[in-house]
Formats: C-alpha cells, structure tokens, sequence
C-alpha cells in the first residue's frame, strides 16, 4: 500500500500567493474599489501625457464658437463638451487642467504627511518637554481656519503653484502629527518595542523599522482621503480668485470662470464640477478599500470575498 507523501516546506510556500496577487484579489473583491482606482489610474494618465498632446487645443480660441454648447457629434471631438466663452473647446481643457490640480494636491499631501508624521514620532517618543513644545505648535495652527490662512497668505505672497502648494501643506500637518503622535502613544507601550528597547536598539531604530511600520496603513488611509480635501481647498481657492490665476489652469479655476455663464452656458462650471466630484468620489472609496485591505484584522473579508483559484 502506497503512503502519501507530505508536501514539503517548499512546496507549501510556493502555493502561497504572492503580495501582489493578494492585493489584485482583494481588489477584485470590491468593485466599486476596483472602478474607482481604475479611473484615478485614467486620471494620472491624463496628468502626465494630456498637457503634452493638447495644450495647443486647449489655448486655441475661436471667438464664432463662444459658449458652444455640448453634444454637438457632428464637430470635431474636442468640441463634444461644448467651448467657453473665448470659444476654447472645453474637454481638452479639463484633461490639460488635471495636471496643475493633481500637483498641488500630491504636493501639498506628500510635503504634510512626511513633516507631520515625522513631528508625531517624535512627539510620541521623545519627553514630555519636547511633546508639549510641538504640541503647541501644532495647536497654534489648527487655531486658524485653513482656508483663512491660506486666503491671507496667498494674498500677501501672491497666488502660484508653488505658494498654493505650500501653503495648503502647512495647514495640513497637523492632522498627520495629531494622528502618528497618538498611534506611537499606544504602540510604544506594546511588548516588542519593550523588547527592542532592552536589545539595545536606538530610538531611530525602534521609530522607522518597528513603530512607523505599524503606524504607516494608518497614515496611507489617511493621506489618500486629505488628497480629495486639499484637491477641493485648491478647487476653493480658485473659485474664490486667489488660486492659481491664467494662462495656468486648473478645475477650481474652470469653474470660476463659468459661474457668471450659469444661466446660459451651465456647462461652462459643470464639466469641470463633475470631474472634481468623480476624483473625490474615488478617492473615497479606495481610502476605504486601503482601511480594510492594510488592516490584519479586517483583511480576511476581502480575502474571502475574493475569487477562488483551485
């Protein structure tokens, strides 16, 4: 009588999926997830390569064409949203805009989370005397409603990329050290920092190879959910005339120029509108889908959720 064989350590590991195949079936698993980072993947795609390909039609004006209305297919493509009010067809328009606003949204995202969270480590670990000065500070910021700062600030230095960017950065940090300051409070106090501490690890050690990575699917839900709130600050800020200002264009910027067309030319402020709607609408989602999917305890859901490979 034949005995079975025993699958070898090896062969067991290699029927474990892979990371990357984990996340495509965890992803499969929610598809409002799946759209939503499907169409922010066809938004930074239009970041990168539509500037490039139709700046010329976007800056073309033709004053026979002003306030062309939409869904005119017997026209060229370009002009199937309509034209605004200097006859510049709008859909190339919103494509080239998406570059300027997902800069300063990525910009101002990427600069707070790492000055914010690199606050809130050592806020965390550091002594009492050093977490009550950054503390302060932080509270010192938060103070001040964002949007007035950013108001005041933008008008004093005037209105740029880079001083919008900055200055929407500044007001952001906070959150990201409130939020990796009390995270570190409730790790450090755990077993295998006590366990580091008595190995004789440095606290740079212990912050960026054991707590930060603990902390760190926190942080990415997070920063995915402040990139649709600064997204709409800087939409705010332009609509408000103090954001970025012309030849520069962005879809805050697109809007304000069209709210004095509302009555006649409606889709002058809508098609950018519904362009700012659908990015934060995904960002939304996929911030949810990250919460579940980084989180060890809830990840199964997915996982089961997820097709069956025999």
């Amino acid at each position: 009588m034949a005995i079975p064989s025993t699958p070898t350590k090896d062969a067991v590991i290699a029927e474990e999926p892979s990371a990357l195949s984990r996340v495509w079936r965890m992803l499969l698993a929610d598809k409002f997830a799946l759209c939503a980072a499907v169409f922010l993947i066809f938004v930074v795609l239009m970041a990168i390569i539509g500037p490039t390909l139709l700046t010329d039609l976007a800056t073309k004006q033709n004053l026979r064409g002003r306030n062309l209305a939409p869904f005119m297919f017997d026209r060229e493509w370009f002009m199937w949203l309509g034209a605004d009010a200097l006859g510049r067809p709008l859909l190339p328009r919103i494509i080239v805009a998406t570059q300027n606003t997902i800069m300063v949204a990525a910009g101002a995202v990427v600069i707070s989370a790492v000055i914010g969270t690199l606050l809130g480590l050592i806020a965390g670990f550091a002594s009492e005397r050093v977490s009550q000065v950054i503390m302060r500070l932080a509270d010192v910021i938060m103070s001040f409603p964002s949007l007035l700062v950013a108001v005041i600030v933008l008008y004093i230095l005037g209105s740029s990329i880079m001083n919008l960017m900055l200055v929407l950065s500044i007001t952001r940090i906070p959150v990201y050290l409130r939020t990796t300051r009390a995270e570190v409070l409730e790790i450090k106090s755990r077993m295998f920092v006590q366990a580091a501490q008595v190995m004789g690890a440095s606290s740079k050690r212990i912050l960026f190879r054991h707590i930060l990575l603990v902390v760190f699917p926190t942080l990415t839900t997070l920063a995915t959910l402040d990139f649709a709130y600064v997204m709409l600050a800087e939409s705010a800020l332009s609509f408000l005339g103090i954001g970025i200002q012309p030849p520069e264009i962005t879809w805050g910027l697109m809007i304000s120029q069209g709210r004095q067309y509302l009555t006649n030319a409606w889709w002058l402020s809508f098609w950018p509108g519904l362009a700012i709607i659908l990015t934060t609408l995904s960002l939304n989602l996929l911030s949810n889908w990250l919460r579940i999917a980084l989180d060890p305890v809830q990840r199964w859901r997915l996982e089961m959720k997820g097709p069956k490979h025999g």
